[in-house]
């Protein structure tokens, strides 16, 4: 199934954009957003722009997504890890 948005081409023309270049930030920030809100999985966004994760990964972060979402209790606990595990690497 394709879906087909029209857009005028006034906005091409302010965004000083081609139309393959529009239509693919179109798709990221489309494919980011969904993302983001859990409705599909980064393999997905992948496949749809023919692309491996880490490059979706990264066209992510370059358009201002984020790509690792964890809550304060989990980015506290993220952080002790890395702590306890640079303190060991030091001590080995």
């Amino acid at each position: 199934m394709d879906i087909n948005v029209t857009f005028p081409e006034e906005l091409l023309i302010a965004a000083r954009e081609t139309r393959e270049t529009f239509s693919h930030l179109v798709m990221i920030y489309t494919l980011g957003h969904l993302y983001e809100q859990g409705k599909i999985s980064s393999g997905i966004a992948a496949s749809i722009l023919n692309c491996n994760r880490q490059e979706f990964y990264r066209q992510l972060s370059e358009h201002g997504f984020s790509v690792i979402d964890l809550d304060p209790t989990e980015l506290d606990a993220e952080a002790i890890s890395s702590r306890e595990i640079a303190t060991r690497i030091r001590n080995s």
